[in-house]
């Protein structure tokens, strides 16, 4: 009785008894990185597939931002308030011919601030008269007036825009497109309009509001009636009206430009399909970043695999560090770590590449690298998360060794 109080005595002396030791967070750290930086290779294999994943996540979600922000800022430059009106057709399905004086009706439109048309002419159009008359290139003619391009915002590349002074001539101002597919590349180069050979006076900038006009060949309203046969009633009707009341003036351009017929009009908004454009790519941005997960859990079942192959190669390593002391909570806490570092080395260098791919794609189109913090962070932090849940096996398989087999495994 007396010895078993003295043992009690003995145990229980200043109030201490035996506590397992910790780790400091410092030293997990060292331990976690130990067991990387034995086997470098399996670790650059396993962490390129997180990187791969966490790259192709940011690098979609930073083109794809990147273009919205620069089509948005296309938009802001272009307007929104632009709207068009086209001759349809009848209930027979004739074509309708819109009146003469269709700019002037529109004018009067209290919110209109501008208002401007183009014609369509019927001609053929080649290189020069030894081109097949059948072998037009896809450029057709239209009649438009020297303020046209003010209303589009559009600009010319080279040479000039009509003008009161040339708008009754034989001179053409080509599309970019139109240029391209008619071989010419500077002003004052001739090409053959129906029988008559017209001056190029100037080439376009591709025209973003209205890319039909990249393919045409406009002459002036004057010269289209004088050379041509144009009959001189407009076909397509622009205006720009203030911003606040764009819907305002949609509602009656139509009854405005064709009284009595206006449902032979047909009204549309250009930057509508550019807005359509930003809608499209936030689809394809969601199936690229559900591509881009596909690949981050695939690089996270490479990283439990690697755990697992290393929890087999080290049990002898484990069983010793269990002999002299360590817990079961360590030895998962150890494991654990080395795959929470594992995967955040792999999402490291894919925030870099993603980025760096962003960039360098940004730069070749000519927009503004914009890369949401969101998009860095997040990805980040999700291989933290596929690096807990792909370790948390291995790192449980490895506590549960018995020291003595664990010492006596080959």
């Amino acid at each position: 009785m007396t010895g078993r109080k003295t043992a009690a005595a003995r145990t229980s002396r200043g109030g201490r008894g035996l506590k397992p030791s910790r780790l400091a967070a410092g030293d997990i750290l060292r331990v976690g990185a130990v067991g990387l930086r034995a086997r470098r290779t399996r670790v650059v294999l396993s962490a390129l597939g997180i990187a791969i994943g966490i790259a192709t996540m940011v690098a979609v979600v930073g083109l794809s931002t990147s273009s919205r922000a620069d089509l948005m800022a296309r938009l802001d430059r272009l307007g929104t308030n632009l709207l068009t009106a086209e001759a349809g057709e009848d209930t027979l399905g004739n074509d309708v011919v819109l009146p003469k004086n269709a700019v002037a009706m529109v004018e009067r439109i209290g919110p209109v601030r501008h208002a401007t048309a183009t014609g369509q002419v019927d001609t053929r159009i080649r290189r020069s008269d030894v081109v097949p008359e059948e072998r037009t290139a896809g450029v057709t003619t239209q009649a438009a007036r020297p303020d046209l391009l003010e209303a589009l915002g559009a600009e010319v590349d080279r040479g000039v825009w009509l003008n009161s002074a040339n708008e009754r001539l034989p001179v053409t101002v080509l599309g970019s497109i139109a240029a391209k597919r008619l071989g010419v590349t500077a002003p004052g180069e001739k090409i053959m309009v129906n029988d008559r050979y017209v001056v190029v006076v100037g080439i376009l900038r591709p025209v973003e509001l209205v890319p039909t006009l990249d393919r045409v060949a406009m002459v002036g309203f004057p010269a289209a009636e004088r050379y041509f046969g144009f009959n001189g009633h407009p076909t397509t009707i622009f205006e720009r009206s203030t911003d606040a009341s764009v819907e305002d003036v949609a509602a009656v351009l139509a009854r405005s430009v064709n009284p009595g017929h206006e449902g032979t009009v047909k009204v549309s908004r250009p930057s509508d399909a550019l807005e359509a454009k930003a809608t499209t790519d936030k689809g394809l941005t969601a199936l690229m970043l559900g591509l881009g997960a596909v690949a981050l859990l695939v690089g996270g079942v490479g990283v439990a695999n690697t755990m697992v192959i290393s929890v087999l190669e080290r049990r002898q390593e484990i069983g010793l560090r269990r002999a002299i002391g360590a817990t079961r909570g360590a030895i998962r806490l150890q494991f654990l770590t080395e795959s929470l570092l594992l995967s955040a080395l792999g999402g490291l260098v894919g925030v870099v590449l993603g980025a760096v791919a962003t960039w360098a794609f940004a730069l070749a189109q000519g927009w503004t690298t914009v890369i949401p913090a969101w998009a860095a962070a997040g990805g980040f932090g999700a291989t933290l998360v596929i690096g807990m849940l792909a370790g948390l096996y291995p790192a449980i398989r490895a506590s549960r060794l018995h020291p003595t087999v664990a010492l006596n495994a080959s």
